[in-house]
């Protein structure tokens, strides 16, 4: 098998040929990005196209359809002649005059005759590919299809051999007599971005790791478990704990974010740390008692910098039965112990309302160093400006503060 498919006269450029390409690694990256795309065909002698799902597995399209739909009833055991095509948006292109306007793109065209898949082994490995696509991890994670699902699925099998690649890439390709115009030009990027996972009603799981749009460690809530706290993954399990645990009016005196006094209004506290998370911008934990699983609170990282090594340990909130415990001086060790020494930070710091006087000595005594005033950094519930005090630990100052920690953890 050569590295490049061999042009037909379908497959052939007659306009930017310098646009079109034949290489296999090429056309196999288009088609293992994109979910969906887009099938053409003929009934009756008329045309149809329809959007649906695909997978490659090795030089082979597999295609999802309905045996009640036009498709997998068109589809006989001698196959339909098909023309699937792909397409990656990555830009837009704009030029000083409206003709030199364009995109940026990746797109494919293959072309052949896509055979219904009846064989069951093979049927239930491209059915197993099509969900993991979705996420590598997604088939064990799930139901797989009944004898019924399976009867009422078609799966057609495309052999890639007559396939071509259009690609557009770069800027503005004015004539030189308009590069003088006024007119702004230039390149808009495009990108599939991903939200935040939005939970089922009745799911009280974290989304798994297979969504996660930041696999790197530094946005990943890891599970950490001491003698009095273990920090969980924040998720919609932990909503009804969170509201009887933080009941109290006092714990949310300071804080930014208004107490919330209903279920549902907890339920968008936590919601708002996923989208925080989703972004990249947050991660958060539950903080459970280890013997029991009760829910005592919620913290963070925020503000995470990787590429300058830095993040806050913030929004903590932690019901009042456990304040002057062991459960806040281990949350914050296993949160300084997996910055410093498992993430790699060299510095850590915290943004405390400058009123909440408890809050500055409690992260003094963390052995954190008072770094400065933020005028005007937050907006309270009331609607008043917050001043932050920032306190802050660097990595040079961690083996001393941990050990501090550890001696006054061990006397709680």
């Amino acid at each position: 098998m050569t590295d490049l498919y061999q042009p037909t006269a379908r497959t052939t450029a007659t306009r930017y040929r310098d646009r079109m390409h034949y290489e296999r690694d090429a056309a196999h990256k288009i088609l293992d990005e994109a979910y969906d795309c887009t099938v053409a065909f003929v009934v009756d002698g008329e045309p149809r196209v329809l959007p649906t799902l695909h997978v490659r597995v090795g030089e082979t399209i597999y295609l999802h359809a309905s045996t009640g739909g036009r498709l997998g009833l068109t589809a006989r055991a001698d196959g339909i002649r098909v023309c699937v095509s792909v397409t990656l948006l990555d830009g837009l292109v704009y030029a000083r005059s409206q003709f030199h306007h364009s995109a940026n793109y990746r797109s494919l065209v293959a072309h052949g005759t896509a055979h219904p898949v009846t064989d069951t082994g093979e049927k239930a490995t491209a059915m197993t590919a099509l969900v993991e696509k979705l996420g590598a991890g997604r088939a064990a994670d799930s139901r797989p299809p009944t004898t019924r699902e399976l009867a009422s699925t078609v799966v057609l099998a495309l052999p890639l051999a007559e396939v071509s690649v259009r690609a557009r890439a770069g800027g503005v390709a004015d004539d030189p007599e308009d590069l003088t115009l006024p007119h702004w030009a230039g390149v808009l990027p495009l990108q599939r971005i991903a939200g935040p996972p939005q939970p089922d009603a009745g799911v009280s799981t974290p989304p798994p790791a297979y969504l996660a749009r930041h696999p790197s460690p530094w946005t990943t809530a890891e599970p950490m478990r001491g003698q009095h706290v273990a920090l969980e993954p924040l998720a919609p399990g932990h909503v009804d704990g969170l509201l009887n645990a933080l009941a109290d009016d006092d714990v949310w005196q300071f804080l930014p974010s208004p107490k919330p006094r209903t279920r549902e209004e907890m339920a968008e506290h936590v919601e708002s740390a996923a989208r925080g998370q989703w972004a990249g911008e947050r991660v958060a934990w539950a903080q459970c008692d280890p013997a029991t699983g009760e829910v005592m609170g919620m913290t963070s990282y925020h503000d995470v910098d990787e590429e300058r090594a830095s993040l806050g340990i913030g929004h903590t909130i932690l019901g009042r039965r456990w304040w002057r415990t062991g459960v806040n001086t281990e949350a914050k060790l296993l949160l300084l112990e997996r910055a410093f020494e498992v993430l790699g930070a060299e510095r850590v710091f915290w943004y405390t309302d400058i009123r909440n006087e408890r809050s500055q000595r409690a992260i003094a005594r963390l052995g954190a160093s008072r770094d400065g005033l933020i005028r005007r950094h937050r907006l309270r519930p009331d609607g008043t400006w917050r001043d932050s005090v920032m306190f802050a630990m660097t990595a040079d100052e961690w083996p001393g503060a941990r050990e501090r920690l550890r001696t006054r953890l061990a006397a709680a």
